[in-house]
């Protein structure tokens, strides 16, 4: 059972690991954690089909920890993420909740699902997580009745006053627009926010279907794009796409895609001596553009440590390539795809090119993710092996840097390779760019030799 508990969230297939009487003990144990810090919870879900009953067996699990949940419905993650922060009215008292939980299984097959989790402000990640799961199996004999009773209160209501208001002068706003929502969660809250702002848009996919019939809710994978790009060929000039729970976002012109380290840089020119974040698949040109304006910073890959990254530093943007942006400089430091996607509108409405503003950039050649397969017994151990090995041919390689942070990041003087272990899955992933198709190349070949003797080093 111990695998469903991830770095970032818990994740399973429903019916199988995620079952009614480990759920239940799931939210009875996250209750106890969240009780430390107050009497109230929000739970949230998104278009699965089994959210609905996934819910009924968490809120069981919260009331007999105690907790006052206060439910939302359905709605996109971002909405859940924000209940954290506002009041709600409750038996004559305003009451922010001590904890959120939003059901979600994200960009996942139809047949799983999961938990993202806030408590006190802050993610619910890492060895939290972990030794939630432990308690869960070392109390696996432990029985919780089911009682759903909630008090229901409009999340998705106050989310979309509170972004109408935040965006209100792009109210009549025609960017050309088209918007693929990928029959998840998030255009429950995006429709009512075009129409509060009378902001036309080409809507592909906006009902909530959890089988999702028109293509995978990933707007990383180019082939679920297909439907967007031919709206883009049919008179859109910009497209947007989400995932299943929208907190992740694609932003394409008739041109390019731009990914979310190429986003957070134009973003960055928009604010004042700004201070960014960013994961270490970045490309070098976010890192270098925004230290020309104000102070980049390299950090571990995952939404909950660039979350807890932008906390601690007070930085203004975080952002990883795949499309998770936390702005703080007027938010709340959570990734939000629904309000990205009307800072860039804002941007549009302010005149800013992004095609001709990516095209000023240097030219650089760069990899999508490539993902090596290992054992989950064996994919840290081959990165510390891999770490000896690079520091004990520094010279030989022509080495400039190695960064330690999240795997390894190994400079050279005319592009860098990445070699990571995933901290959800039981593959290294890696990435690589360069300067020149032949520096990529040659890159690329340097670190699958020294990947392949980290491996057979490891055995």
């Amino acid at each position: 059972m111990q695998h469903i508990f991830r770095e970032y969230d818990i994740r399973g297939v429903f019916g199988e690991e995620l079952n009614e009487k480990t759920v239940k003990l799931i939210g009875y144990f996250l209750g106890k954690r969240i009780k430390k810090h107050g009497d109230y919870a929000v739970v949230t879900y998104d278009a699965r089909t089994h959210s609905p009953r996934l819910s009924d067996w968490l809120v069981s699990g919260l009331n007999a920890a105690e907790i006052i949940v206060l439910h939302g419905g359905m709605v996109p993650t971002p909405v859940n993420y924000f209940c954290n922060f506002n009041a709600f009215r409750v038996g004559g008292k305003d009451v922010t909740p001590a904890g959120g939980i939003q059901i979600t299984g994200s960009h996942n097959p139809p047949e799983y699902n999961g938990f993202k989790i806030t408590i006190d402000k802050a993610p619910f990640f890492g060895e939290a997580i972990y030794e939630l799961g432990r308690e869960v199996e070392r109390n696996s004999a432990l029985a919780v009745a089911t009682e759903t009773d909630a008090i229901a209160v409009d999340a998705l209501g106050a989310y979309v006053d509170y972004l109408a208001k935040a965006f209100s002068h792009l109210k009549g706003f025609d960017a050309k627009i088209a918007i693929d929502c990928g029959n998840g969660a998030a255009g429950v809250a995006i429709d009512p926010l075009l129409k509060k702002l009378d902001i036309p848009a080409h809507r592909l996919f906006f009902e909530p279907d959890g089988t999702f019939p028109n293509h995978h809710p990933d707007p990383s994978e180019e082939e679920n794009l297909k439907d967007l790009e031919k709206m883009l060929h049919n008179g859109a000039d910009y497209g947007f796409a989400f995932d299943g729970d929208g907190d992740r976002i694609a932003f394409l012109s008739k041109k390019y895609n731009f990914k979310g380290d190429i986003l957070a840089l134009f973003f960055a020119r928009t604010m004042k001596n700004p201070k960014v974040i960013g994961e270490v698949k970045c490309s070098q040109l976010m890192y270098d553009g925004i230290d020309e304006i104000g102070e980049a910073i390299m950090y571990k890959t995952g939404h909950s440590n660039l979350k807890v990254k932008l906390r601690e530093t007070g930085a203004d943007l975080a952002a990883d390539v795949s499309g998770h942006i936390f702005f703080n400089d007027r938010y709340f430091g959570y990734d939000d795809a629904i309000y990205t996607m009307f800072r860039i509108l804002e941007m549009l409405k302010e005149g800013f090119d992004f095609d001709a503003e990516y095209e000023k950039l240097p030219k650089l050649y760069s990899t999508d993710e490539i993902k090596v397969a290992t054992t989950d017994s064996k994919k840290f151990a081959i990165i510390e092996a891999l770490k000896k090995i690079l520091n004990s041919r520094t010279e030989a390689l022509h080495i400039d840097d190695i960064v330690t942070i999240d795997g390894v990041r190994v400079i050279f003087d005319d592009g860098w390779g990445l070699v990571r272990a995933s901290n959800t899955t039981p593959i290294l992933v890696t990435r690589y760019e360069a300067d020149s198709e032949e520096g990529l190349k040659r890159i690329e070949a340097v670190m699958n030799e020294l990947i392949a003797e980290a491996k057979q080093a490891v055995g």
